[in-house]
């Protein structure tokens, strides 16, 4: 059901594409409006009739598949809410997903964790039917996200981190070579402040391109590294009652 959903979609696309509109299928098909309308809506075609559409396109039904499959492959920025609450559900699937975001292969995750292959595998065919990854032969792991994939404002995942983040991220002296914390406090205006929020999602680019070049090192070279960068508009509560 769901490849017969997404072919409609396809088609619905291509239509698009080629600037036809139900009122040209209809005509082609010799049907009414309502009545293709309706066979959008059931996703009920024949293949007959798929196949006149195609012919409406100058297209065949395996041109039209051949598209779909494109699509598929094509890299996500982003999924929606109920695949992310889906991840975020399940702990062991999460930790995966954050590890093969980062480029982990097969065997590294089986090295470094209590995962058994058969569970490793479950959870990597999860995110394939996710299309988070294409799980090759071998099991084999290929990114299908685009540069500018992140998680929804707020969303499952996030509220995740940031409930994780405030039990566990600042419990720390950041005092060790690898660690830094760094506080500033200034009065802005709203536009220096939009200024540098720019500034802090460049410097995001700027980390993410320094763990691409990273990602050639052996894996033994590399360690986890989480930056956290946050501004809002902040008052200490300790002043509260000075307020008026």
């Amino acid at each position: 059901m769901a490849q017969t959903s997404q072919l409609i979609l396809t088609l619905k696309q291509a239509l698009k594409a080629n600037g036809k509109t139900y009122a040209d299928v209809a005509d082609h098909l010799q049907l009414s409006e309502a009545s293709v309308k309706r066979l959008f809506s059931e996703q009920s075609f024949s293949l007959a009739r798929l196949d006149q559409v195609c012919q409406l396109l100058g297209m065949e039904i395996s041109d039209l598949v051949q598209q779909m499959a494109n699509q598929q492959r094509a890299p996500i920025s982003g999924l929606s809410l109920d695949q992310e609450r889906e991840i975020a559900a399940d702990l062991k699937l999460l930790l995966v997903t954050v590890c093969v975001l980062n480029h982990w292969t097969f065997r590294q995750l089986l090295d470094y964790f209590h995962l058994s292959e058969t569970d490793c595998i479950r959870y990597l065919a999860q995110l394939d039917r996710l299309q988070l990854i294409e799980l090759q032969p071998g099991n084999r792991i290929r990114l299908r996200i685009a540069p500018n994939f992140a998680w929804h404002e707020n969303g499952p995942i996030q509220r995740f981190f940031q409930e994780k983040l405030e039990q566990e991220f600042f419990n720390s002296r950041f005092d060790k070579a690898e660690e830094k914390l760094l506080v500033a406090n200034a009065m802005l205006s709203k536009s220096t402040n939009a200024l540098f929020q720019r500034r802090l999602e460049q410097l995001v680019r700027e980390f993410d391109a320094l763990a691409a070049d990273d990602r050639s090192l052996p894996f033994e070279q590399r360690h986890g590294c989480t930056l956290v960068l946050a501004m809002r508009p902040w008052k200490y509560g300790l002043f509260d009652a000075l307020r008026r």
